[in-house]
């Protein structure tokens, strides 16, 4: 109990005098279960900075209700500029996630992707025609068009924070992990952006598009498991109402990530999931910043 009542103050200040008073209000320690689901809503939502970052990071998780398709802004909101990113943004959403970007007064400088997506189009090449001087990111392996082409162990700045470029292949060949910088004055806990290679309780399929079971759990178990215990991790999607998880969390509870890889390996071949749906419009699209050519006019 007093381990988690330290976890959620690191995480989230303003619950620790309701924790502490709490604690002294009742001789009975309350179920720990009943805590959890408090602390990792508003975990979704918040952050904590590094004792020198002085409250910079601003994030935001918003989502796309068709694809289940989570988008993620961030922002250093101590730079005189508030220069921002925004991860896998959607085009269904692009005019949502701009006006919210306006409202926040906010500088949008790079629109990334954690891989080439199958399941909608992405919003990055939308976004560069109504936001002059945005750059588009992706994985140089995603063999995408973009303006910023990534590989692992690069670092995205904007203002004084970053993101670190973890690569996470095996639900597609290009998939990279999206991880907040380590360092004094980086937001704590730290943050991972895992795409689809990470979904809460589950993981990307790995049946097309250069998929690998094999590679997926080595590169979820070497770049994702390796973080401290209390990284947040935001999933590219989601289907049953989850936010966020963590490595912990994960760790002990991901039915499939759990087990050991020849298990893993036969879960995912044994998934039977239907064809995507999407994957005839979203492929060509995203292939070309998601802004395919027009059809010659007609004479």
């Amino acid at each position: 109990m007093v381990t988690l009542l330290r976890s959620c103050r690191r995480l989230i200040p303003h619950l620790s005098a309701a924790a502490a008073a709490a604690s002294s209000s009742s001789s009975a320690p309350r179920p720990i279960s009943r805590l959890l689901p408090v602390v990792l809503a508003m975990a979704a939502y918040s952050t904590v900075s590094g004792a020198d970052a002085g409250g910079r990071l601003l994030f935001r998780q918003l989502f796309e209700k068709e694809s289940s398709t989570y988008t993620y802004l961030l922002a250093d909101v101590g730079d005189p500029e508030k220069p921002a990113v925004l991860i896998d943004p959607v085009d269904r959403t692009v005019d949502r996630d701009l006006n919210l970007i306006k409202e926040l007064g906010l500088k949008l400088v790079y629109a990334m992707n954690t891989h080439v997506h199958a399941d909608h189009v992405t919003g990055t090449g939308l976004i560069k025609t109504k936001v002059p001087g945005v750059k588009s990111v992706i994985a140089k392996a995603g063999r995408a068009k973009a303006d910023h082409f990534i590989e692992h162990g690069d670092k995205i700045y904007f203002g004084n924070l970053f993101l670190e470029v973890r690569a996470t292949p095996g639900h597609t060949a290009g998939c990279v992990t999206y991880v907040t910088g380590d360092g004094h004055d980086q937001p704590v806990p730290r943050m991972a952006f895992t795409g689809d290679a990470l979904i809460v309780r589950a993981c990307g399929r790995t049946d097309f598009q250069g998929g690998s079971s094999d590679q997926l759990y080595e590169s979820v178990h070497s770049q994702i498991f390796t973080l401290p215990k209390d990284t947040l991790l935001y999933p590219g999607h989601d289907y049953k109402g989850f936010t966020v998880s963590t490595v912990e969390e994960e760790l002990a509870y991901n039915p499939r990530l759990t087990k050991d890889k020849e298990t893993f390996k036969t879960i995912m071949e044994n998934l039977n999931l239907a064809y995507p749906t999407m994957i005839d419009v979203a492929l060509p699209a995203n292939l070309v910043c998601g802004i395919q050519d027009p059809p010659p006019s007609e004479v």
